[in-house]
């Protein structure tokens, strides 16, 4: 006999199937991934600014500018053609993880850099939200607000 007050019953499938052979990347493996992009966009625009601002003289303000926009050329391209290529960022190319959409499709660069990444820090004005994307993580699909907006998941490569 059915009870008439249990709660409704559904099925909700917004994650790739694991019977689909995608598995999903470990949490740690996207702090590190993430650790290591911030690494590399340090090395490669901030520390050429510092360097230059440091040992330059007079007109060193200049100096460092051009250095640090040269640094961010370099990086930009290299993360447009990762991301363009196979969903990856410098950091998961490394890591051997990357980018998919919900249903195991390839990622557009658009819907990266739009959905995870504009939107994403237009959400940052918000106050504690830049606390909160990450801890999403921790559910049982493995995705931050970020990829719920974009609707993406990240696997291992």
């Amino acid at each position: 006999m059915t009870n008439p007050y249990a709660p409704p019953q559904a099925v909700v499938a917004d994650v790739v199937d694991p019977a689909a052979g995608i598995e999903l990347a470990d949490r740690g493996t996207r702090l590190g991934a993430a650790l290591l992009d911030g690494v590399i966009v340090f090395a490669m625009v901030y520390l050429p600014f510092l360097l230059s601002a440091m040992v330059g003289g007079q007109g060193a303000a200049w100096l460092a500018i051009i250095a640090a926009g040269i640094g961010l050329i370099a990086w930009l391209f290299f993360t447009v053609k990762f991301l363009g290529e196979n969903g990856q960022s410098i950091g998961k190319k490394a890591c051997k993880i990357k980018i998919l959409r919900t249903d195991g499709s390839e990622v557009s660069i658009s819907r990266v850099f739009i959905g995870r990444n504009l939107v994403n820090s237009l959400l940052g004005i918000i106050p504690l939200y830049a606390l909160i994307d990450p801890l999403f993580i921790f559910g049982n699909a493995r995705r931050c607000v970020h990829d719920h907006i974009a609707d993406t998941i990240v696997v291992k490569a």
